[in-house]
């Protein structure tokens, strides 16, 4: 009877919910590393995607275990990334979303895979996954240092392509990078409301919600949107022009040093891993075509991949549309009513736009929801209520 596969009941369970737990954190991270991929080039799409599918093998794995133990595995469809992650992986600044995965792939190791369980094939397979889930940390961080974060340990002939590509950048402390307008958009709707708000109550302190709130809480809106929209248009348009004196100076770099230039993306293949011959090799082929060299120095010194990358009218848009929509929340009633009504409805509802703003700022923060849209309350009624009591003070 000692060859009969144990029962559920008589599996331990530590053991089942290890396995359960593991098991559903794979497919969390299949989904993430899927979403993070169709934001990506080309070059990192693919490595997201075979550790996506590092991932599923590994539900495989924990799967035929689940079943050797007589452990019934779930559908994983009862596994599902929740829509607001969802929406932050589609709309967060990359970078933050793998440095949010650097830290689930660290934790994991630590406190997932790194305890036994007490039954030794159990152990023995998290002991595997959990070398391959510090791979992965270690990818990430890769892919994140290469704009711009702390890198993971180089090999000793990495380490001397950093140094001599750190000498070759040391005088082309030109670069920038630039940011989006969903972001852009999220911070000007707060900055329209919060702002407005502040006007409105002030207003309704000193008058007891008279008409004049309407009148100065719309010409508030009015001069917040106009506002947020050119200085996001001269923004963007500013950054459009770093990214094209960046490829104009590099060209010219390319015309004047055209060896070291060569030698410069040569040794940003090193840092990837790629011996230096065959990296030697890409390069040359690449230098006898110089709009090509330029586009590949473009890609790995600054991120350039699309000339056409900035939209400054885009940008205006978004911004100015987003915060006159948060600027006229608080002025809305007073369109219909005013005194005591309108500002106890203006305030009610003001306090809870500045809760669903503040949650809506956590798709690019990647803070949790209701603390981000906590916060934002909170800061909403210091305001309001400061600007209140100043109207109160206030001769009218």
């Amino acid at each position: 009877m000692s060859d009969l596969q144990p029962t559920p009941t008589t599996v331990d369970a530590a053991v089942r919910e290890r396995l359960l737990k593991a098991w559903s954190g794979e497919i969390r991270a299949r989904a993430t590393y899927e979403l993070i991929a169709r934001r990506l080039p080309a070059r990192e799409a693919e490595i997201m995607g075979r550790m996506a599918a590092a991932e599923a093998s590994h539900r495989e794995r924990l799967e035929f275990r689940m079943r050797e133990l007589g452990i019934e595995v779930p559908s994983p469809d009862t596994v599902r990334l929740s829509w607001f992650a969802r929406l932050q992986a589609r709309l967060a600044p990359v970078d933050r979303l793998l440095a949010a995965r650097e830290a689930a792939e660290d934790e994991e190791v630590a406190g997932l895979y790194n305890h036994p369980t007490g039954d030794t094939t159990t152990d023995q397979l998290l002991h595997a996954i959990r070398h391959e889930e510090r791979s992965h940390s270690q990818t990430v961080n890769e892919m994140r240092s290469s704009n711009g974060g702390a890198g993971p340990e180089l090999t000793p002939s990495q380490q001397r392509a950093k140094t001599r590509l750190n000498k070759i950048l040391g005088r082309e402390n030109w670069h920038r990078t630039g940011g989006g307008w969903i972001s852009g958009a999220i911070y000007g709707a707060n900055d329209g409301l919060a702002a407005v708000f502040g006007i409105v109550a002030g207003v309704s302190g000193a008058t007891g919600g008279s008409s004049f709130v309407l009148t100065a809480g719309a010409a508030g809106a009015i001069a917040s949107m106009l506002s947020m929209a050119t200085g996001a248009f001269l923004a963007e348009r500013s950054e459009a022009e770093v990214a094209q004196a960046n490829l104009a100076r590099e060209r010219a770099e390319i015309e004047q040093h055209p060896e070291e230039e060569r030698d410069e993306l040569s040794l940003f293949y090193q840092l990837k891993g790629i011996d230096q011959a065959t990296a030697d090799a890409m390069a040359e082929q690449l230098s006898r075509n110089p709009d090509a060299l330029l586009r590949a120095i473009a890609v790995e010194e600054f991120g350039i991949t699309d000339a056409g990358g900035s939209n400054p009218g885009q940008a205006a848009i978004a911004a100015g549309i987003s915060t006159g929509l948060g600027a006229m929340i608080p002025v809305i009633p007073f369109i219909f009513t005013h005194g005591a009504l309108g500002i106890a409805i203006s305030a009610s509802v003001s306090i809870i736009a500045h809760f669903l703003v503040g949650a809506a700022k956590s798709l690019v923060t990647l803070r949790t929801w209701w603390a981000a849209g906590l916060e934002m309350t909170l800061a909403g009624i210091i305001v309001g209520g400061a600007t209140f009591l100043v109207g109160l003070a206030l001769p009218t």
